[in-house]
């Protein structure tokens, strides 16, 4: 599983360093502040590999400056039924200064809670995550993103979603 995680990240490192270089040959205007200053709310699918699950969230980024977003979401992993699964996450955005500001990092805190035939427990762990989110004058955003939970009960998963202005 670990030599799965790690290809993954190989291939996404790849894609940045190839979409980077695209990017910087273009001749665009930069958005505006007005552009990246409003929040955006929406909805992702995606994937846990350590779960070996499909998983479906929401999310919220809102901006404190036009490089920084708070960025709170929820994950419900879909496991099999007397099980249920899932996790508030308290994350921050931060956009690197880049041509087009596509590219984000960030990190924060998650809480996962498990349970099985009404016993459960919850667990608190460290999210650092990467994506890229195309930021257009328009009110729509698509995004891909992958997160690296830290802690007791570590995994890997990847999200593409779609976030609207509010």
């Amino acid at each position: 599983m670990r030599s799965v995680t790690l290809r993954v990240l190989v291939v996404l490192l790849g894609v940045s360093v190839v979409a980077t270089t695209a990017q910087a040959q273009r001749r665009r205007a930069r958005p505006s502040a007005a552009a990246v200053g409003r929040p955006h709310l929406g909805g992702h699918l995606g994937y846990n590999f350590d779960v070996d699950e499909l998983l479906l969230g929401a999310q919220l980024s809102y901006p404190i400056t036009p490089r920084l977003d708070l960025y709170p979401s929820f994950d419900y992993y879909f496991v099999s039924s007397p099980a249920s699964l899932w996790s508030l996450n308290f994350d921050v955005k931060y956009r690197p200064p880049t041509r087009y500001g596509a590219f984000y990092v960030g990190g924060g805190i998650n809480y996962r809670h498990a349970s099985v035939s009404g016993v459960g427990g919850s667990d608190t762990n460290l999210n650092l995550l990467a994506g890229f989110e195309r930021v257009w004058r328009a009110r729509v955003r698509p995004y891909i993103e992958t997160k690296l939970i830290l802690g007791d009960g570590s995994s890997f998963q990847i999200v593409g979603g779609m976030s609207w202005a509010l």
